[in-house]
C-alpha cells in the first residue's frame, strides 16, 4: 500500500490503529481507524514534552490547530504535526549549518 499521508500519533493511539489497520503506517482513508485529530495531550506524548508547551507553540502560531466544541478545546491534525516536525528539522539542520560545532580539544 502507498502512503500519501503519514501519520505521527501517540502510543495509545498507535497500538488501536495497529489492530485497526494490521501493521499500515499510514493513513489513506477518512475513516482508517487512526484520529484525523489529536488533542494537545496526545501532540505531547508525541513531541515527549509538555502539553503546557504544546499550548504555547499552538498559541503563538507555531503548530497549527483549531478549537472545536462549546468549551473550545484545541485539537492538531496529524498531518499538521508532521509538517511541524519536518520544520524543525529543517532549522535544526540550517542552525548547525550556521554554527558549526568546534571541538575544543582540537589544535
Amino acid at each position: 500500500m502507498q502512503c500519501r499521508t503519514p501519520i505521527v500519533t501517540p502510543s495509545s493511539t498507535v497500538r488501536r490503529a495497529a489492530a485497526a489497520h494490521a501493521g499500515a503506517e499510514c493513513d489513506d482513508g477518512a475513516m482508517s481507524g487512526t484520529p484525523r485529530f489529536l488533542t494537545l495531550a496526545d501532540v505531547a506524548e508525541v513531541l515527549n514534552t509538555s502539553s503546557a508547551q504544546v499550548y504555547a507553540l499552538v498559541r503563538r502560531g507555531d503548530l497549527p490547530a483549531i478549537k472545536i466544541g462549546g468549551r473550545g478545546q484545541w485539537r492538531v491534525e496529524g498531518s499538521r504535526l508532521e509538517e511541524y516536525i519536518q520544520q524543525q528539522y529543517r532549522s535544526a539542520e540550517q542552525y548547525v549549518a550556521e554554527h558549526p560545532f568546534v571541538d575544543s580539544d582540537a589544535d
